[in-house]
């Protein structure tokens, strides 16, 4: 399998997101103040959500457009199945 250009950007994302769940757990420890501590959560929500759209593009554009209409009809089942999921 081939590299993907966009691998490097996502795991330097993942790389800033574990920062900022580290940063969390050292600020909860520390009985730092709330308003800093869900600041925090809410930088690591929207770096998460960036990734989870980064990858949703690319499974559109990679997979879905590719192959027969069946197999395009499938992977799109399997991705509404997902958003479903994540939706409760």
């Amino acid at each position: 399998m081939r590299e993907r250009p966009d691998k490097a950007k996502l795991l330097n994302r993942l790389n800033r997101i574990q920062g900022h769940v580290g940063a969390i757990t050292r600020m909860v420890r520390e009985d730092r103040y709330c308003i800093d501590i869900l600041t925090q959560i809410s930088a690591a929500r929207a770096a998460l959500a960036w990734v989870e759209t980064e990858r949703l593009e690319i499974r559109l554009s990679h997979c879905i457009e590719g192959g027969d209409a069946e197999d395009q009809h499938a992977k799109a089942r399997e991705l509404i199945e997902l958003l479903r999921r994540n939706a409760r």
